[in-house]
């Protein structure tokens, strides 16, 4: 059962980082083509304008994928609670974010990890 738990943290922290990496992506390529001459004033201020929305929007997802991994695989109750939480949301990111959510939410629902979670302090 630990095994499973450690996999599930390092799947929920590789899949945060994938989501900074993308987060900070959008925001300078977006933030980039700004910069590009005679694109226009407004052009350039709705390009940044989105790549920082959007930018920030993803990066707000990410990070707490990352803080719960990395809690999860040092057994903390509330790290599990989170990664459940984010489990049942990324069942719409289909197809990577739909596997992890039904691994994530299998194994931490089971009686063993519950009792594991509780008795490790």
């Amino acid at each position: 059962m630990e095994n499973h738990i450690r996999i599930i943290g390092i799947l929920w922290i590789v899949l945060g980082a994938l989501g900074l990496t993308f987060a900070l992506m959008v925001f300078g390529i977006l933030f980039g083509v700004s910069y590009i001459p005679d694109i226009g004033y407004e052009a350039s201020v709705i390009l940044r304008s989105v790549g920082g929305g959007v930018g920030t929007f993803v990066a707000i997802f990410a990070v707490p994928k990352i803080i719960g991994g990395i809690w999860l695989m040092k057994k903390q109750e509330w790290a599990r609670i989170l990664v459940l939480l984010l489990a049942f949301l990324n069942l719409i990111n289909f197809p990577f974010g739909t596997a992890l959510g039904v691994y994530s939410i299998v194994i931490l629902f089971k009686p063993e990890a519950v009792k594991l979670f509780r008795t490790e302090r």
